[in-house]
């Protein structure tokens, strides 16, 4: 009998999927997360990185190709349902309701189990220790940082068994940025297993435990997150040499 670390939390295979009919921007890409991971996934602008996390969260439908969570298959599963199977995810944009307070959208966080929120909220506010002191600040008013640690926030309240981060630190300064890095890396350090879309391959690469490298919806290369650091074709094709690790 199968138990649930004997099989993969997400598996998506040979997904194919796109935005307008008859375009595909994923064509047959496959991503592994194990129970305990995090896997980063970089590439080229274009490359089909954010379309593959809408993709499994079932935002975006896929053409062909299947997605299991803990081996069921969810394919074209709708979002909130993958949310009551586990699966939290923040958006690169939008990710917070701005005219709400840090406590307004924590709840709403976990609309679907309201009386757990004091718990989850003060478990959180551990790990996130800006929301303690900002619970009654609109969201609109938060810096760019501040607004992605609420927003990863509000994807934990469910408790989820896997995190679909796009793009986490895009836009912020480099101090924001190395802080969202330690907090993902907090996150997977307390037992969720996370796949993370992230531009800044570098960083991405140094904390995630294996990488996918897309281009052009396919999977390019894959390994793990030290050895694509170090891979002299990923630093010449997708890294430039400034990124070189001596």
């Amino acid at each position: 009998m199968s138990t649930d670390d004997q099989v993969p939390i997400l598996a998506a295979d040979d997904v194919v999927a796109g935005y307008l009919p008859g375009v595909d921007v994923l064509r047959g890409c496959s991503v592994r997360v194990e129970p305990g991971e995090l896997v980063g996934v970089i590439g080229p602008n274009g490359a089909g990185k954010s379309t593959l996390i809408k993709a499994v969260f079932g935002l975006l439908r896929i053409r062909a190709g299947s997605v299991r969570l803990l081996g069921e298959d969810v394919t074209n599963r709708p979002a909130h349902e993958q949310v009551r199977r586990g699966v939290g995810y923040v958006p690169q944009l939008q990710n917070v309701f701005p005219a709400l307070t840090v406590e307004e959208n924590l709840r709403m966080g976990i609309y679907l189990r309201p009386g757990a929120f004091a718990r989850r909220s003060a478990e959180l506010e551990e790990l996130f220790p800006v929301l303690a002191a900002r619970r009654k600040q609109k969201a609109g008013s938060m810096s760019g940082g501040e607004r992605q640690m609420l927003a990863m926030a509000r994807a934990l309240m469910m408790e989820p068994r896997l995190l679909l981060l796009d793009e986490p630190s895009a836009g912020l300064s480099p101090a924001h940025q190395d802080l969202v890095f330690e907090r993902v890396k907090g996150i997977n350090g307390a037992g969720v297993a996370v796949l993370m879309v992230e531009q800044n391959a570098r960083r991405c690469l140094q904390i995630c435990h294996r990488g996918y490298v897309l281009d052009q919806g396919r999977n390019a290369y894959t390994d793990t997150g030290t050895r694509l650091l170090h891979d002299e074709k990923v630093i010449e094709l997708y890294l430039g040499t400034l990124a070189r690790v001596r």
